[in-house]
């Protein structure tokens, strides 16, 4: 756990209220998001991108019609630190983007 900072339960809620949709699972933050198919393997692609370049991921599980990330620092021994809120705030905004996105 060298070099992470594992957050205390407060620091956790105090993270998750400025994050609506986001919500603890146990050592887990997750969101889902209503989106459509093709509209998410794009997302996904760029979340892909972003995670690689800050070397943090997310785990993502696509449906026909949301997607759900889950995050947690597995370097921290599979706790919750800063970089899953920062993950977190960035995967916000991608789907943000990518719904924006008209592809009818």
């Amino acid at each position: 756990m060298a070099g992470f900072k594992v957050l205390s339960d407060a620091e956790i809620e105090q993270e998750l209220a400025a994050l609506p949709g986001w919500e603890r699972q146990g050592e887990t933050i997750s969101r889902t998001y209503p989106i459509r198919y093709h509209a998410a393997v794009a997302a996904i692609v760029t979340i892909a991108d972003r995670s690689r370049r800050i070397r943090h991921h997310a785990d993502l599980d696509l449906r026909m019609d949301h997607l759900r990330a889950s995050i947690t620092t597995h370097d921290a021994g599979h706790r919750i630190t800063p970089a899953d809120f920062d993950l977190a705030r960035r995967i916000d905004a991608i789907m943000a983007a990518h719904q924006a996105i008209p592809l009818d």
